[in-house]
Parts: structure tokens; sequence; C-alpha cells
């Protein structure tokens, strides 16, 4: 149905161009897609051509092409991000956290840094800097919810009570979460979040979006069925895109 979290220029391992866009827009036809949302990584700034993607997406009029930006949230860089939102209209915003007090952990050469830590710190922590992220009023969508448990590390207490102030904030700010089917293909092996996060997330009325997090043209739109099949059955009935910052309704039929 749609992609709204695809990186055409990985990372910064391709560059921005006419052949590079077509690849990822002829897998996104091939798989049916109706919307795909491109969110480069908001440190590759500069390798970035977002008219060109617009003057290529006009070949395919049966898609919806939408531009955005993974950016990387930091405490008191609002700022920065907030520069780099004001030089296009985006149609929407991405705001992840990979890290946090200057400590990258979604590397994999982290993992074992990940086992010596306390699981609650780590988690309480992570979700800290995700309710500011939610704060800072910056994003339409918050990345990969749960993304800390990138491999595989569980805290002792419930996910739901770390995440509460997280998913509070996001509630409060209109914000959507998106299915974020990469997780499957980390050492964690589930999409982010997990179905009972998304069950929460759905009690508490917060819109879903969905994203393959593609950094290749032949991953667009992986999994994306599947992950929309474990929403209808929750109960969730619509999913949203993206234009010029406004949502766009999906029903999951």
């Amino acid at each position: 149905m749609l992609d709204m979290h695809v990186h055409l220029i990985g990372h910064n391992d391709r560059e921005a161009n006419r052949e590079n866009i077509r690849a990822f827009l002829d897998e996104a036809s091939r798989r049916g897609l109706k919307e795909i949302g491109f969110a480069d990584h908001d440190y590759y700034w500069e390798q970035m051509n977002f008219s060109l993607i617009r003057e290529v997406a006009q070949e395919y009029p049966g898609l919806a092409v939408r531009i955005g930006l993974e950016a990387e949230y930091r405490p008191h860089e609002e700022g920065r991000i907030k520069h780099l939102l004001e030089q296009f209209p985006f149609d929407f915003v991405i705001g992840s956290v990979h890290e946090f007090d200057g400590w990258a952990f979604d590397y994999p050469e982290e993992e074992p840094l990940h086992w010596k830590k306390d699981a609650d710190e780590l988690y309480r922590r992570y979700f800290e800097v995700l309710t500011l992220a939610a704060k800072s009023r910056l994003f339409t969508t918050i990345g990969h919810f749960d993304l800390i448990k990138i491999f595989g590390v569980r805290p002792r207490k419930d996910i739901l009570t770390l995440a509460d102030e997280a998913l509070s904030t996001v509630a409060e700010q209109g914000l959507v979460l998106e299915v974020n089917t990469n997780g499957r293909y980390k050492p964690v092996g589930e999409f982010y979040p997990e179905r009972r996060l998304m069950e929460e997330i759905m009690r508490r009325g917060i819109e879903f979006t969905l994203g393959s997090d593609a950094h290749v043209a032949k991953v667009v739109g992986r999994d994306i069925d599947e992950a929309s099949q474990l929403l209808r059955q929750i109960g969730v009935p619509t999913v949203v895109g993206f234009a010029g910052l406004d949502k766009v309704s999906y029903k999951l039929d």
C-alpha cells in the first residue's frame, strides 16, 4: 500500500541520480504501492537532490512520490533540524533516535555493550530521549519506535511502563508511529515496534504508517503486506501517508 521510509542514497553509497531514483520507483510500482516516501538521513544533506526526485516522479503518474527527511534527534539540536526543514517543503519528517549521550548504539560493533549495560536503564534513557523528540514539534513521524531492542536485549520492567511517557507525548502531539519492517532483518528478528506495543498504540488512538527502511531499491515494500495484515488483525482501520505535512489516510481492506 505505502512505504514511507526509504533511503535513496543509502548510507551515502550511491548518488541521487535519475537511474537510482527510477530503480526505487520501479520497485514500488512492481509491488503495487500507492505511495512511496524518500527519507534520507539528514547527515547526508549535501548529497540530496529533491528537485530531481520531483522531476523523475512525473514519469510515474500512478504512484504518489513524497519527499521527507529522517532527522537524527539529539537533545539541544532542535535548531539545527529546524534550519534544515526550512530549506525545502517536505511532505513528512521522521524523527529518529539512533544515539544518546554520544553513543551510536545501533552499529553492529556496539552489540557487546548492549549486553553489558543494565537493560532497564538502557530502555529508560532511550525512551527519555525519544520523548524529547516527540515534544520538539519538528516531526510528523517517530521512526522505529523501539529500535533499542535491535540486538535482542529485553528489559526486566514492562515495556509498556518504560514507553508510557513517550507514547503519551506522541498521542498529545498527534504524531504518527511507523511499523518498520526492517527490524526483522536485524538480530532481534521482529518488526519495530513489537506487537504488544502496536496494540497499546492502537488503544491510545495513535495513527500508524508503514516503512521498509529500504537502503537499496530491491528492498522497497519488503514485508509491507504482512505489516498491513498484522495491523488489521489488531483492529487498526487505516494507515497514513503524507502530502505537504498533511496526513493522507488509506483504509486497510
